[in-house]
């Protein structure tokens, strides 16, 4: 950060210029509350938009086939997977951002260029004929969604002091989080009557005799980015947090980095695939028997429930601490594997609700240890230093989907799990050595 002491000080919810000079959110003399918390409700609105976008295709993959698509189930798992891995390298760019553009240009950026994968699906779904590579680059247009959360949380870490950098992290990830159960939720019922007067202006594709506009899973968020980039132009300003590439890459020499990566890709890594493939699994374990469980009835609870306990977890660990969460989570991750793995192999439809049970479980710790990972880093790290941290584990966590999706393109759902609880136990190992056991390196 600047050293910027012998600027005049600028007092709590006074009026501030777009540059503020002496920002500094550790003396009290020069952070506005107002501005913070403004900034907050901002990037966590487009935050929402942004992983709505990221799992539209996990929306829209399961009906492409009612309207008359002719995809393989490989094809499908890799249309939902390409999210996943387009989103981890567009972090990759978007976690250096934050210190260059500034919080304002940051926001609008992730608010309009979420338009290209919403106005592409909107379009290409009225045509069967579209080449299936298309629709790869399609999907991975939707990563950008993804992709913005390494710069919209970086950039949210320059606002508000170690104390509530928990309670302000942990609120924005988990409700942006949500975008992902609302995603799920709202574009089963938008595509049952035309939007926006769409009935008359674009065709209706037909589905076993019923009508289907599919098109308004991409239509329906539309205005609401225009609104989100809008707002970020007109009320969010930039602090004086600047720092090159070189500057950044300096994370990169710190143990504690690779650490904190391998943690955050069980957590966020386990939560984000599992949530784009969650409706996959149920057709491949339980389609075959009678009164099969209907996938998209189910997929959007686990990643509902785990943004609400990662919102709800961030206030709780500026109180006590994110290591002891990160732990329990991981603990809390590894067991709800292992229940799920009992029911991989059923006998019967009535193994569904164990099977969801397991889920449940992994979802719900998930959201302890999400809230504890962003607690811990602007602790663990110096401020510059945080911010690239933050912003590199998010990269690497958003990997999840393209990881899960693939490995169940390739392995079995048995098999698959099996790693999985060894991942979350190691992990778990980690967390409680360096960071939450008494005399640790890192407590946080």
């Amino acid at each position: 950060m600047k050293d910027t002491a012998a600027a005049p000080a600028v007092a709590p919810g006074s009026a501030l210029k777009p540059d503020l000079s002496n920002w500094d959110p550790e003396n009290p003399a020069t952070w506005d509350s107002k501005l913070a918390w403004r900034t907050l409700s901002v990037s966590t609105f487009t935050m929402i938009l942004a992983f709505a976008t990221w799992y539209l295709v996990s929306a829209i993959a399961p009906r492409l086939g009612d309207i008359g698509f002719d995809l393989t189930d490989q094809q499908l798992y890799w249309l939902v997977a390409i999210p996943g891995l387009a989103g981890g390298l567009i972090r990759f760019v978007f976690m250096f951002l934050p210190p260059i553009l500034g919080t304002r240009k940051l926001v609008a950026l992730s608010a309009f260029v979420l338009l290209l994968p919403m106005v592409g699906w909107t379009l290409v779904v009225r045509d069967t004929s579209t080449p299936y590579w298309v629709l790869l680059a399609l999907a991975f247009s939707a990563g950008v969604g993804g992709g913005s959360f390494s710069g919209l949380m970086a950039s949210t870490s320059y606002f508000f002091p170690k104390r509530l950098s928990g309670t302000a992290l942990g609120l924005q990830a988990g409700i942006g989080n949500f975008g992902i159960g609302v995603v799920q939720l709202l574009v089963p019922w938008v595509v049952g009557f035309g939007l926006f007067g769409t009935a008359v202006l674009t065709p209706q594709s037909s589905a076993d005799g019923d009508l289907v506009w599919l098109h308004n899973g991409g239509l329906v968020l539309i205005p609401w980015v225009l609104f989100a980039g809008i707002l970020a132009i007109v009320v969010l300003r930039r602090v004086p947090v600047t720092a090159n590439f070189r500057q950044q890459l300096s994370i990169f020499r710190l143990k504690h980095t690779w650490i904190m990566t391998a943690i955050y890709l069980m957590s966020f890594g386990a939560f984000s695939g599992l949530a784009a493939q969650t409706g996959l699994i149920i057709r491949d374990v339980f389609g075959g028997f009678d009164d099969a469980p209907n996938p998209l009835a189910w997929a959007w609870i686990g990643p509902l429930l785990g943004a609400a306990v990662r919102a709800a977890c961030g206030p709780l660990c500026d109180r006590w601490g994110g290591a002891i969460f990160t732990f329990i989570g991981g603990a809390g991750m590894t067991l709800g594997t292992i229940v799920t793995l009992m029911f991989l192999s059923p006998t019967s439809v009535d193994a569904f609700w164990g099977f969801l049970t397991g889920m449940m479980v992994i979802f719900f710790f998930s959201g302890f240890a999400n809230a504890g990972t962003f607690k811990q880093m602007p602790m663990i790290f110096p401020k510059l230093q945080a911010g690239g941290a933050i912003g590199w584990t998010a990269s690497v966590g958003a990997f999840g989907p393209f990881l899960v999706g693939i490995a169940l393109s390739a392995i079995s759902p048995t098999v698959f799990f099996i790693v999985c609880a060894a991942w979350c136990a190691f992990c778990t190992g980690l967390a409680w050595w360096y960071y939450a056991r008494p005399g640790a390196e890192k407590p946080s």
